[in-house]
């Protein structure tokens, strides 16, 4: 089976971008999965484990977090340890294509911006469902990139994102996989029971706006090499465009427009 594969790597700058990320969503995520005391949870694809840790404070119980990154693994340990949450946390070694899961053990299988980056994202539901008891819940959030908006319009980014888009389609991977999500639970077996939106964005006057902005420019940073050596389009242009969205970005007239899909099934 061919290996999952994350474009933007996982050095510090791209593990503290993933941090300020997390930041920024969290809290969204954690309102609409609902999650009930004792829930026994499992997280693919966990990451630095932040929203992991959020569920099982929530649950009250300890969760498990599959990762196949070392590096991602040490990093969330060690800010688990830093906010004295380690126990809240079981982290494996694995990855998510081919876990080795407990089957019906768990009450809620979650997966967030991991089905963009396989090349076969139906596995990975399938074996979230293999994973949860009947009844159980399987919740599914990703990215559709297609529905970025940012006004007024950096120059070149339009031209910038097709290029980033591109860079998933070659390594075989999905870059609008959000909007497939509701489907993927049908067909690993699922019944699909909502499908909603997380909004993710913020206009200059909130306080927010610039993180946005500066997640948006880091993305596309740590994607420059991939899309310089595929041939999508030249360095020069690219550092063009990450400077106008900076620019962008301190004008008290913009606004900042995205959204993570959200899809949630029962065994």
């Amino acid at each position: 089976m061919a290996e999952s594969r994350y474009i933007h790597g996982t050095a510090p700058e791209e593990q503290a971008r993933l941090s300020r990320l997390n930041q920024l969503l969290n809290e969204a995520a954690l309102r609409e999965l609902h999650i009930r005391p004792g829930d026994r949870l499992i997280d693919f694809g966990c990451g630095l484990a932040q929203l992991t840790r959020a569920m099982a404070q929530k649950a009250g119980v300890r969760a498990v977090g599959l990762e196949r990154s070392a590096e991602q693994i040490a990093e969330a340990l060690r800010q688990a340890r830093s906010e004295g949450e380690e126990h809240l946390v079981e982290l494996r070694n694995s990855d998510v294509l081919d876990p080795a899961v407990e089957a019906a053990s768990y009450d809620l299988a979650h997966t967030r911006f991991v089905l963009e980056h396989v090349p076969d994202p139906l596995a990975v539901v399938r074996a979230m469902v293999r994973a949860v008891r009947p009844g159980g819940r399987i919740v599914l959030q990703d990215d559709d990139h297609d529905v970025l908006r940012i006004w007024p319009e950096p120059p070149g980014l339009r031209t910038l994102w097709q290029a980033y888009m591109r860079t998933y389609d070659r390594l075989g991977n999905d870059p609008i996989v959000g909007r497939r999500l509701v489907a993927l639970l049908h067909e690993a077996g699922a019944r699909p029971v909502r499908s909603t939106w997380l909004f993710f964005g913020a206009c200059a006057g909130e306080e927010t706006f610039p993180a946005f902005v500066e997640n948006l420019h880091g993305v596309l940073e740590s994607a420059r090499d991939a899309i310089v050596s595929g041939g999508l389009l030249g360095r020069a242009e690219v550092d063009e465009t990450l400077a106008n969205i900076r620019r962008i970005g301190k004008r008290p007239d913009s606004a900042f427009w995205y959204a993570v899909a959200y899809a949630e099934g029962i065994r």
